[in-house]
């Protein structure tokens, strides 16, 4: 057994540099770490899962699971890096970190590092930009417009600027990098229309329209939960978990039911966002609503983001809400509480107060795109952003060709600021996934009555926050199974009373006592459970009597009838 190298935060990793991590990692700590593939993508790239426990104290499937998942957008690959950060964490802090050691000895972490494998891998390797997948939909050929591309040989997709009396962009006479609205009512000046660096696909000299991209599918529209097709939501798939990606993921959803929280990290925005996308809180369970925000409430005091309703602040239209995502889907029909983290934000690391994180994009002051500039060339040394280069277009005739470097700038956090933000968000992981139900055996008891007959009382309890059904969502769906008890008997004994396979329903956990006052009505031992059974059995007979909670773990115990 060896051990893991210093996480690299210098760059993004592509495909084989995720896989090979990945099996250093199992090199390095076989007895914590397993790999396995859930499927293939359309371009036959293995989607590598691993999972995270101390085998030595347990089977995985036998202990509370948490989900974790990145990259469900090519592009957002600092997902990614939080993810194979948070598995090296775990690993090299195993025994040294009381957090990590509590966490791998006593539950199970599920780490999806990336799902879009192919369009992340043509995202980093390539100049070009997509959504989820490379493969072309809704439809199989290129419609006429204009279409992204690096027309100027330097490896990068960024905009052009024209000469245009009818333009709505100037350039700002503070800063000559900076394009500005131009006013209403302003005539008599230099205007300029902006387009992104591209070609026309059978221009006709005239028209010039932005051609939607060929790549357009969207994973996170490709989930069952109130699915709407293409025509009412863009990216959605032929059908729900109509892709490989996402149908392999949900597979093993199917088939590993300890799963309790979850987060899917994407970007940008610097907000924590929890469902609904498609319903107000009033559509909640109140008591899941209440959980959510104590959880979301522990995600801002360990990452200083805001945790928000999709609904309510974070539409991209005010008329418009999203179909089919992944984290509705994970709490309605799972019954999980997780979210889905946008990690960083240009904006935000720059110090602007956006407000509304959506509508900031659409119109907001040429002060805080100047305050941009200025960490740009404080942080990355001007690094970001590219000068305006006359270009001779082969369509359009002279343009300016610069703009930002996209890709890690605003889509993606700078390498040198990786270190802090997974730091936290690591954190907030896991001590969510520690908030899962934990089944334990709180009392084992033989009190002999005499004539070989003994009594055999076993006390039950629920040490975690969630109760064992995670969710008033879950019980509504009626989808995790109750607690099973099963007493195991040499023939040589006999039950008097009580059954040797029982369901024994559900516990509560803390989280129903979140919301009481103190004072007067802090709740009530809801938690524990016991129960009895009467055997006839000779002394120095061994029982068995294991303890199964799908989603809390199993326990065991051994006792000696004497």
């Amino acid at each position: 057994m060896g051990a893991l190298p210093e996480f690299d935060f210098s760059h993004y990793f592509t495909y084989a540099e995720i896989v090979d991590f990945l099996q250093t990692a199992v090199a390095a700590y076989p007895h914590l770490i397993t790999l396995e593939t859930l499927g293939t993508s359309r371009q036959g790239r293995e989607i590598w899962l691993a999972t995270l426990t101390h085998q030595a104290t347990g089977p995985a499937l036998e202990k509370p699971a948490y989900w974790i998942d990145a990259n469900t957008h090519a592009g957002e690959v600092t997902g990614s890096a939080v993810a194979l950060y948070t598995i090296h964490h775990l690993l090299s802090q195993y025994g040294v970190d009381p957090q990590a050691t509590r966490l791998l000895d006593g539950y199970t972490l599920y780490v999806l590092p990336r799902l879009a494998v192919d369009g992340a891998e043509q995202y980093l390797t390539t100049p070009d930009d997509l959504r989820s997948s490379p493969h072309a939909y809704p439809d199989p050929d290129k419609k006429d417009g204009l279409h992204r591309q690096d027309i100027n040989g330097d490896g990068l997709i960024l905009q052009m600027r024209l000469r245009d009396d009818c333009g709505a962009w100037k350039i700002s006479d503070k800063d000559p990098r900076l394009m500005v609205r131009r006013d209403p009512d302003e005539f008599g000046g230099t205007y300029y229309t902006l387009l992104p660096e591209g070609l026309i696909h059978n221009f006709d000299g005239y028209e010039v329209r932005v051609a939607p991209p060929l790549a357009g599918m969207d994973f996170n529209r490709n989930y069952p939960f109130e699915w709407a097709p293409e025509g009412e939501q863009k990216g959605a798939g032929a059908y729900p978990f109509s892709e490989p990606e996402t149908r392999a993921e949900a597979e093993f959803w199917r088939t590993h039911r300890n799963i309790n929280g979850f987060v899917t990290y994407h970007t940008y925005s610097a907000v924590i966002l929890r469902p609904y996308s498609t319903h107000p809180d009033e559509h909640f369970p109140v008591e899941d609503l209440e959980t959510f925000q104590l959880i979301g409430e522990k995600g801002t005091q360990l990452t200083g983001y805001e945790c928000v309703s999709v609904y309510h602040k974070f539409r991209y239209h005010p008329k418009q809400i999203l179909h089919g995502g992944m984290d509705d889907y994970a709490y309605d029909h799972w019954g999980w509480f997780g979210f889905t983290t946008e990690l960083w934000d240009l904006p935000t690391a720059a110090g602007i107060q956006k407000g509304d994180y959506i509508q900031w994009y659409r119109r907001h002051t040429e002060a805080d795109d100047l305050k941009i500039l200025q960490w740009n060339d404080e942080h990355l040394g001007g690094g970001g952003f590219v000068d305006w280069q006359p270009f001779e277009h082969p369509q359009l005739g002279p343009v300016e060709i610069g703009g930002w470097k996209k890709k890690m700038t605003w889509d993606n956090a700078p390498p040198q600021v990786l270190p802090q933000l997974c730091r936290q968000h690591c954190q907030f992981t896991l001590a969510h996934a520690l908030m899962s139900p934990k089944l334990a055996i709180a009392k084992a008891e033989v009190h002999p009555q005499g004539s070989d007959l003994y009594k055999v009382i076993l006390q039950l309890e629920n040490q975690g926050f969630l109760p064992t059904y995670t969710s008033q969502k879950a019980l509504e769906r009626q989808i995790v199974r109750p607690i099973e008890v099963e007493v195991q008997m040499p023939e040589t004994a006999a039950l008097v009373m009580g059954q040797a396979k029982q369901r024994v329903g559900h516990l509560e956990g803390r989280s129903n006592k979140a919301f009481v006052k103190a004072f007067s009505d802090a709740g009530e031992v809801d938690f524990r459970r016991k129960l009895e059974w009467v055997i006839r059995a000779p002394a120095g007979t061994r029982l068995g009597i294991l303890a199964r909670a799908e989603r809390a773990g199993m326990v065991r115990t051994e006792l000696l009838l004497t």
